[in-house]
């Protein structure tokens, strides 16, 4: 069948059989911050399952910069592991990419190992913890450990890097008015609040030479009022053009203040509580979780408006993500002239799926949108309920049946 989504791209340096990437969704696939062989395996399944690329997701490139204990952190002892898993999806003809990013304030002092570190000073709800502000002194530094992580990535068979600028972590905190509230030369006016992601694309672009390819996950909008909007988001873009960048991810939302605007529909709250182990934070976020995490309505493609605006001001290329469930909504996607597509929660109910999309016009995933696999992410893998071994509990099951006869 004629179809541009199974046609090659081109993004710097790096080819891809076809224009479909596994997007950077946290898989909680690695305890003690090294790769497993889980993470590996379901890498390997999605390679198979004909995507162009898969990305290993949400690498941290200090220990600073941990939010998880099931998740990477970037150190030279970790590349073995994870050249293994590069090779496994190369050899299934698939190209390979890895999320690095540092998590900011979202985190607490037994993950980080130290008092998390922000933008600015000030206090995190949702960890909770006390947060310090970065001294100006200390930001090339972090802004060096990017281009370490790219040099590693590299050694471990990677194609290309993420760098992620969004979702309210790090990058997109110095960004954002809503967090950044310096009032030295990285705060105040948005030339100011990008000096950061200044350098860290500078260090990042170095690392990556010639041979490697460089997207960034970016927010086209915070995702709540005072936080960053189009006008600025498409100067960010700009810039990010300017320094360099291979393609830009497009995103939104703050997982600290709007995290079903990144991923849209209900935070399944019992499922997401019966998986903590700390007693007080369960019932905490059982009691008052809706309001923390209010749903926003899931529809295919809900990123796609904004994104036309990005595609019409930009020449950099862009890969649209958010909300691909169907083939034919993937190809009304790259119609409007985006150069990839990402997926992250179809992939994870069906890794096969782009295969399917390949022998099938009308195919569709049979993700629901009962956000089950989020709520469990958080404290164990991330892993579809219509997969699992082992029986849930009726209660949980009555919450996804309750969420997905909304759909």
């Amino acid at each position: 069948m004629d179809s541009l989504l199974f046609t090659p791209v081109t993004l710097g340096p790096l080819t891809l059989r076809n224009r479909s990437i596994r997007s950077a969704a946290f898989e909680s696939m690695c305890p003690g911050n090294v790769p497993s062989p889980q993470l590996l395996d379901y890498h390997r399944s999605v390679a198979a399952g004909g995507v162009g690329m898969t990305t290993v997701a949400y690498a941290a490139v200090t220990r600073s910069g941990l939010s998880f204990d099931r998740q990477l952190w970037m150190r030279p002892e970790i590349v073995p592991g994870l050249r293994e898993l590069t090779d496994a999806v190369h050899a299934e003809g698939a190209a390979a990419s890895i999320q690095l990013g540092h998590c900011g304030n979202m985190s607490h002092k037994s993950i980080c190992g130290c008092l998390p570190v922000g933008a600015s000073s000030g206090f995190n709800l949702y960890s909770p913890t006390f947060v310090r502000g970065l001294r100006a002194d200390e930001l090339p530094e972090m802004a060096k450990a990017y281009g370490r992580s790219v040099c590693l990535a590299r050694e471990a068979g990677f194609d290309a890097v993420e760098i992620h600028a969004g979702h309210g972590y790090l990058i997109s905190q110095f960004l954002s008015p809503s967090t950044n509230h310096r009032k030295d030369e990285f705060g105040g006016t948005l030339a100011n609040r990008m000096r950061f992601m200044e350098m860290v694309m500078e260090e990042v672009m170095k690392a990556a030479g010639n041979d490697m390819a460089v997207l960034v996950k970016m927010n086209m909008r915070d995702g709540f009022r005072g936080g960053m909007e189009l006008d600025e988001s498409l100067q960010v873009a700009r810039k990010l053009q300017e320094l360099g960048a291979h393609a830009l991810v497009l995103s939104g939302g703050f997982v600290s203040k709007a995290p079903m605007y990144v991923m849209r529909g209900e935070m399944p709250i019992r499922t997401m509580t019966h998986y903590m182990t700390c007693w007080w934070l369960k019932y905490g976020v059982r009691l008052v979780g809706k309001y923390m995490i209010p749903s926003v309505p899931f529809r295919e493609a809900y990123f796609l408006e904004d994104a036309l605006k990005f595609r019409e001001a930009l020449d950099i290329p862009l890969v649209y993500v958010g909300g691909l469930v169907s083939r034919q909504k993937i190809e009304e996607v790259l119609s409007h002239g985006f150069e990839a597509v990402q997926m992250g929660r179809a992939l994870l109910n069906e890794p096969d799926f782009v295969n399917r999309m390949r022998r099938e016009e009308n195919a569709r995933c049979n993700c629901r949108h009962s956000n089950y696999c989020i709520a469990r992410m958080y404290t164990l893998d991330m892993a579809c309920h219509q997969h699992l071994q082992e029986e849930l509990p009726p209660c949980l099951k009555k919450e996804i049946e309750r969420i997905e006869s909304k759909g």
